[in-house]
């Protein structure tokens, strides 16, 4: 069936999908305008922002579901497909390109092989990713039947119900994504000096996306606390936003902290050691079945369970010797995975690190996840004439 556009709405072709925690609507590059004002403005039409509610669009009300991915085949001799990720804000109206989603990366290459981007192989097809937010590239490895991704399987991740096919992603490339280093400040530990005069340590990381650690005690928290009970608090909010904001001016992110609010990277992480505690299904989970607990805040919001970038930046960080997330994480880094305790649950990522005598020269043979991911909905999105 053949949908055309409506004398006052213009209809663009999309594919609604999940990937990992996160949804997204998947774009063709060409169906959408060139990256700029047009694009941002038919982006935030499409989603409905901005709006607390996003009621006259496709958003969901929640960071987690105000997203978006635009794919292209790749003229890279090194990649199959370019991906350009945005995350649209909700109530502040604004659209940022300034990192990538990590759980969002994990349908990229579903949408590719069935969109005919990529050729399909059975029974597992190769999609190499190259993320132009933060200029590296990603590998994904997916099942694949009859041409099409697979849906169905046995693979089980937090905060998603039931199982589906694996999606293997492999982030190893991704070390540096927006300043160029691991240690983005050269130091396992700095300290941010808060405008009331509070001296925070932090652990600045940078791979998949930079982040920026903090010890939950250092801010009163035990690092147990759900999503609701963190953003109820104003003050701690404006607290957090304020350590990602000076960072972020101090990596190079920012010309002045004071112009930035709320911001989007570098992603901040609250670490602490294991315990155990209620997530928001309702399940305890058991200090034993993880290596640390943490909660991820960006643009003003915590996270329902982990950001799969923030994840990978989180296992890397744990692996380096004396960062915020190494001490939280002591003895359970000898391992080749890290078990972290987040809203939904617990997930399982694979690291296998390198140290040196610099910690700064930490190296990955391993870095990567499992996630699943499920076309929802094809068809297109209607955005009114005069907002294009």
């Amino acid at each position: 069936m053949t949908v055309q556009s409506q004398p006052e709405q213009i209809a663009v072709r999309c594919v609604l999908m999940r990937g990992g925690t996160s949804k997204a609507l998947f774009f063709h590059e060409a169906d959408v305008p060139p990256a700029g004002p047009a694009r941002d403005r038919m982006l935030k039409r499409a989603m409905g922002t901005p709006d607390v509610m996003q009621i006259d669009g496709m958003g969901g009300s929640r960071a987690v579901t105000s997203k978006v991915a635009i794919i292209q085949r790749s003229a890279r001799q090194d990649a199959d497909v370019d991906y350009t990720f945005a995350q649209v804000d909700i109530d502040h109206d604004r659209v940022s390109y300034d990192g990538n989603c990590g759980n969002i990366s994990s349908a990229v290459a579903p949408f590719s092989i069935d969109e005919g981007l990529v050729d399909a192989l059975e029974p597992v097809t190769t999609v190499r990713i190259y993320n132009t937010n933060t200029d590296k590239l990603l590998v994904s490895r997916v099942q694949v039947q009859g041409g099409k991704a697979r849906v169905l399987g046995d693979c089980a991740i937090a905060g998603v119900p039931g199982t589906g096919a694996e999606i293997l992603m492999d982030y190893s490339g991704t070390v540096g994504a927006k300043t160029g280093k691991l240690l983005s400040t050269g130091n396992v530990v700095d300290t941010v000096t808060l405008e009331d005069g509070r001296r925070i340590e932090v652990t600045v990381c940078d791979t998949a996306n930079p982040c920026v650690f903090i010890a939950a005690a250092s801010l009163d928290l035990s690092g147990s606390e759900l999503p609701q009970t963190i953003a109820a608090d104003a003050g701690l909010i404006e607290t957090i936003s304020e350590i990602q904001s000076k960072v972020g001016q101090q990596v190079g992110l920012y010309k002045d902290w004071r112009d930035v609010h709320l911001p989007g990277l570098p992603l901040a992480v609250l670490v602490a050691p294991p315990a155990d505690f209620i997530d928001m299904n309702g399940t305890t989970q058991n200090a034993a079945g993880m290596d640390l607990c943490a909660r991820l805040v960006f643009i003003g919001q915590c996270h329902e369970s982990m950001a799969g970038t923030g994840s990978m930046c989180t296992a890397a960080a744990s692996r380096v010797p004396g960062t915020l997330v190494n001490r939280a994480v002591g003895a359970r880094a000898a391992t080749g995975t890290l078990r972290i305790g987040h809203p939904l649950g617990v997930m399982e990522v694979k690291v296998v690190a390198q140290t040196a005598s610099d910690p700064a020269q930490t190296t990955f043979s391993v870095l990567g996840l499992t996630r699943t991911a499920r076309r929802l909905m094809a068809g297109v999105v209607y955005v009114p004439n005069d907002d294009v």
